[in-house]
């Protein structure tokens, strides 16, 4: 569950530098151009850092794939055996 909390507030911030970057390109008119870079440097180390922590979910099986509602997840298997030739 941790893993998930830090996954929303990563991806959270990375909005927040997003829309922190853009007040900046409309504040900024023609000025030096330094903030915008600090808020695309802090956005690209959040990006990473969300990506890295999404892989090492998976890696470590904490997410899996698919959603909830998928048919083979609420089915059960009844014969392990194919159905070849019947």
């Amino acid at each position: 569950m941790g893993l998930k909390i830090a996954i929303v507030i990563l991806f959270i911030g990375v909005v927040i530098s997003l829309f922190t970057g853009l007040t900046f390109l409309v504040k900024d008119q023609g000025d030096s151009k330094k903030r915008q870079w600090y808020a695309l440097g802090v956005r690209v180390v959040l990006a990473g850092s969300l990506l890295a922590l999404i892989a090492y979910g998976i890696q470590t099986g904490q997410l899996q794939f698919g959603a909830p509602w998928d048919r083979h997840k609420l089915e059960p298997i009844e014969n392990s055996e194919p159905d070849v030739g019947r």
